[in-house]
């Protein structure tokens, strides 16, 4: 895999799970903007995403509606609203962003975003972001994706309802735009994500067939999806982060609250640990702890110099710092140097 770089961490198999808060859909503006940076930075995420547009130019077409659910009063509810009023929820005036970034800066972690036209492209460039994504929507638009990719920036970008062959397509545009550092999101889509649509086995496929780090956007409630995800090879995780599951927004219903932010992290960051690497190796620590259960040949009467040790003579015991089992052919048959005492643990040196 090609490690991509965004900033001063990398994304890639050899690196941390790079893991993103996704605040995009989640905020209300400036003040809970800031405070889901707090919040990502506190949990100790490595980044936090928004999604910058320009939604009146974006919806030529003003009245498609799309349902989501909330949570209720009394359970899970169907909202239908228009997509125009949702995407006008997450927008912020340029300096509204200049000033997220700086505090993002201040909080020390890092800040990307989902943009849709030339205009918000060259704020994030302005604003010194170190990589930068494109919606799902957009995979086909391979007019925008040569744009992006020349940016000078690593490339996210989300699959959604995409076939294999658009995500081949949309990878090829980039990187004849002489851009190597792109990240493939694997996005099931919906809101929440129904189980059928989630195809975790997607990421394994994508492994398979491209060089690039393979994300995982969720978009279902809690984290044991990301946690299967990671399992499966993803090297990021992109989760939304709410103040209040139960605002009544489209993603809400889905995200993390700040009292569980911390949780999602350690339990990425205790999977990691726990998958360890393909190939075993053992500390001194744990090597000397293994013998501690495996066995060596202890003398099962009294020896006596001169005698042939047979196997009626032995007895397989705890621990295995001894003769071990493998060198018995080694050792049944061998002339005694010494006598041993009933009990005692064999060792080469009892041998002639």
């Amino acid at each position: 895999m090609r490690p991509v770089a965004i900033g001063d961490r990398l994304c890639g198999d050899e690196a941390p799970v790079f893991i993103v808060f996704e605040a995009g859909p989640t905020h209300s503006g400036m003040e809970s903007a800031r405070r889901l940076i707090e919040v990502a930075a506190e949990a100790g995420a490595d980044a936090i995403k928004f999604q910058i547009l320009d939604t009146d130019r974006l919806m030529g077409e003003k009245d498609v509606e799309i349902t989501y659910k909330v949570l209720g009063a009394t359970g899970t509810e169907e909202v239908t609203e228009r997509l125009e009023t949702i995407l006008l929820r997450r927008e912020l005036p340029p300096d509204g962003w200049r000033e997220l970034k700086r505090y993002a800066d201040k909080c020390g972690i890092t800040f990307f975003a989902t943009v849709d036209y030339p205009e918000t492209l060259a704020l994030v460039r302005e604003l010194g972001c170190h990589a930068v994504k494109v919606a799902s929507g957009d995979l086909n638009h391979y007019g925008w994706l040569d744009q992006v990719a020349r940016a000078g920036m690593p490339v996210m970008i989300d699959t959604g309802s995409s076939v294999i062959g658009e995500v081949e397509r949309a990878v090829e545009i980039i990187t004849a735009a002489g851009n190597q550092d792109i990240i493939i999101h694997h996005c099931p889509s919906g809101y929440p994500a129904r189980l059928e649509s989630i195809n975790l086995r997607i990421i394994t496929t994508l492994r398979q067939m491209f060089e690039f780090p393979i994300a995982f956007s969720d978009h279902t409630p809690g984290w044991d999806m990301d946690i299967a995800a990671v399992a499966l090879g993803a090297t990021m995780v992109e989760k939304t982060l709410t103040l209040d599951r139960r605002t009544r927004s489209t993603e809400h219903i889905m995200s993390v609250e700040p009292a569980e932010a911390q949780r999602f992290v350690r339990a990425v960051r205790e999977l990691e640990v726990a998958l360890g690497r393909p190939r075993r190796i053992m500390s001194a620590d744990e090597a000397k702890g293994k013998l501690k259960a495996r066995r060596s040949i202890f003398a099962a009467r009294a020896l006596r110099r001169g005698e042939r040790l047979g196997e009626d003579m032995v007895d397989w015991r705890r621990p295995g710092t001894g003769i071990v089992p493998a060198d018995a052919p080694r050792a049944l048959g061998r002339t005694l140097a010494r006598d041993v005492r009933v009990g005692a643990m064999l060792t080469w040196d009892d041998l002639a």
